[in-house]
């Protein structure tokens, strides 16, 4: 019998994905090519009284059309004070008559879609009121494991659950996130002492789990990340590639380095701003990426004049701004494309405050780019010697790393081989070792490579 291993949709339901949709995705893939019937939980607003063809249609609509009408305001109240006594899903068909290719590249692999209408969102609010866990049920034979990839105030009764901590930034760098932080450190703690297991992503998060949440070093296992790109993607013809970063977006091959992610405190971009134009060199930097929370004070330095004009409340407008002419600020590009525009960068910077894993400096590692990162956190042991490590506060050794990327021809060819072969050691076959080494102690038994499940574009 293959193991049943249920994981949830929470990132995997946005529609710009995040390094933990990434880190869902790529488990959902690597359980399948073990051997497991991975199903999904997701949170979508389908009624489950629906007919089968009209729950299909909901789950693969357009939710920013989806209107909170006061009914429906009134029905997710009424639900979040109810959740406690538990919550059942209901089957999601996917039976290939609502053509769904639009959602392919950001669809985990799976063998049975499940939904419970806005249960994310009715699992915070009710922890809020009620500190508690809310109980999940498939309704039949529970799966055998239920990994939930972010702390979330839920639990499948009868199931082994496991709780993936990316990171306690909240805890660690509070200045840089919205959470509030006395509810997330006890959310943290309830189910550090719930679960059956903790996951890590790095030794760093896994110690700051042990230290900052008292969890046993025995409950709390790191298993890393795989690094898996579509190979439709990465192994796209150069010629190709060029074209389509010139002709979308005006760039050179090699003429630009790069910052992508989100703009949040945490990534540090104002630094890397400043140093970039302190550096004096004459490639620009392309920011790629979309502003999140706390992110005008990153963002001052981007424009070099303005004028302001007072309203009558005596409040200050920006009317005109002018993008420097070193830098490049594009809002986004879907993920084939960005793709290419990593590979066609001289360098990718990647200065972040504080990180679980970095997935993006060893995404662009494993495309042959070579990368600018911090010397804090995880970054060190997950990029190893293979990428241009810095003080992420000090401007000055920021400088000094860009314009040492930007200049020396031989130490970018050296960061080009190393960080493919650094990029290799987290590949999709050692991600499956790892996680079927961890599903053994806790009883389930995985098969690493009996399946052959590859990533789509």
């Amino acid at each position: 019998m293959r193991p049943r291993i249920l994981i949830d949709g929470f990132n995997l339901a946005l529609e710009h994905g995040t390094g933990v949709s990434t880190y869902a995705r790529n488990l959902s893939y690597r359980l399948g090519a073990a051997g497991a019937e991975v199903e999904v939980l997701y949170g979508r607003h389908v009624n489950p009284k629906w007919s089968d063809l009209i729950r299909e249609i909901a789950f693969f609509d357009d939710p920013g059309i989806e209107r909170m009408t006061l009914g429906r305001r009134v029905r997710r109240f009424r639900r979040t004070l109810a959740a406690g006594f538990g919550e059942t899903a209901s089957h999601i068909p996917v039976t290939g008559q609502v053509v769904a290719d639009t959602y392919a590249g950001r669809m985990p692999h799976f063998d049975r879609l499940w939904n419970i209408e806005d249960v994310f969102n009715r699992a915070h609010n009710r922890f809020k009121m009620f500190p508690g866990t809310v109980p999940i049920s498939t309704g039949g034979k529970t799966p055998a494991v239920a990994h939930w990839t972010y702390p979330l105030p839920m639990r499948m009764p009868g199931a082994k659950n496991i709780y993936t901590f990316h990171d306690l930034v909240p805890l660690r760098l509070p200045f840089t996130t919205l959470d509030h932080k006395r509810r997330y450190f006890r959310l943290c703690r309830m189910l550090m002492q719930q679960a059956d297991h903790i996951v890590t992503v790095s030794e760093t998060s896994r110690r700051d789990v042990i230290n900052l949440l008292g969890a046993p070093e025995d409950k709390v296992t790191n298993t890393y990340q795989s690094v898996e790109l579509p190979a439709s993607l990465a192994n796209k013809p150069e010629d190709q590639a060029r074209d389509e970063i010139r002709g979308a977006f005006g760039l050179e091959w090699k003429g630009y380095h790069l910052f992508f992610g989100a703009i949040e405190p945490k990534k540090n971009l104002g630094r890397l701003i400043e140093a970039h134009l302190v550096s004096g060199i004459k490639t620009p930097l392309v920011i790629l990426g979309k502003q999140a929370w706390k992110s005008d004070q990153e963002m001052r330095l981007l424009f070099e004049d303005h004028q302001r004009w007072m309203t009558q409340q005596g409040e200050q407008k920006l009317t005109q701004r002018k993008l420097r002419e070193q830098i490049i600020l594009l809002d986004y590009a879907p993920f084939r494309l960005l793709v290419s525009v990593i590979r066609g960068a001289k360098s990718v910077f990647f200065p972040s405050l504080y990180e679980g894993f970095g997935l993006p400096a060893l995404e662009a590692m494993s495309l042959g780019t070579p990368v600018l990162t911090s010397n804090t956190s995880s970054l060190p042991e997950v990029v190893g010697d293979a990428a241009v490590k810095v003080n992420p506060y000090d401007i000055r050794a920021m400088v000094e790393g860009i314009r040492a990327l930007d200049s020396d021809e031989e130490l970018r060819e050296h960061l080009s081989w190393a960080g493919q072969r650094r990029a290799a050691t987290f590949s999709a076959a050692a991600y499956e070792a790892r996680l079927a080494e961890l599903y053994a102690r806790l009883g389930v038994k995985l098969e690493p490579g009996v399946n052959e499940v590859r990533m789509g574009a």
